[in-house]
């Protein structure tokens, strides 16, 4: 016999998770940074182990990429992604750059502006800082998300 109450839950389970995207479903995601930098690497395991596919292109300089994308200086970090439409800077933790992927907003991208310890591929062990994630689009910035570290 058929649990209805499980049968129920189930559905509404699955109506939760319909319209949303999984990481999955988005392009590959085009990461610009220096060949010698962990942290990065770092980063990159984190956006892979929540599913995006990504492709990675060392490069000595990525300030030109900076440039081109219209990352604000006020914002650099060490790496540059693109995604779509999207750019991503520094170390933006996977569940912004889903959320953002899923509502579209009108924005150039969104970034974590220098390296705060505790962001993704920032780590360390029984310290972290809390800190903001930017949407920037032109030499226009506001929050978008802030995380306690």
């Amino acid at each position: 016999m058929i649990d209805r109450r499980a049968l129920v839950l189930s559905g509404l389970a699955s109506l939760a998770f319909a319209g949303r995207a999984s990481s999955e479903d988005h392009p590959v995601m085009v990461v610009y940074k220096s060949p010698t930098c962990g942290c990065c690497g770092a980063w990159i395991e984190h956006v892979e182990a929540a599913g995006f596919r990504v492709a990675v292109r060392n490069m000595p300089d990525v300030v030109p990429v900076k440039t081109e994308f219209g990352v604000p200086q006020a914002l650099w970090s060490c790496h540059t992604a693109r995604i779509g439409d999207y750019t991503i800077e520094g170390h933006v933790p996977a569940e912004d750059i889903l959320r953002m992927l899923d509502t579209r907003p009108q924005i150039a991208g969104i970034a974590v502006p220098g390296m705060p310890a505790g962001s993704p591929g920032m780590e360390i062990p029984g310290y972290s800082e809390p800190y903001d994630v930017y949407a920037f689009s032109g030499d226009n910035m506001s929050v978008f998300a802030s995380h306690e570290g």
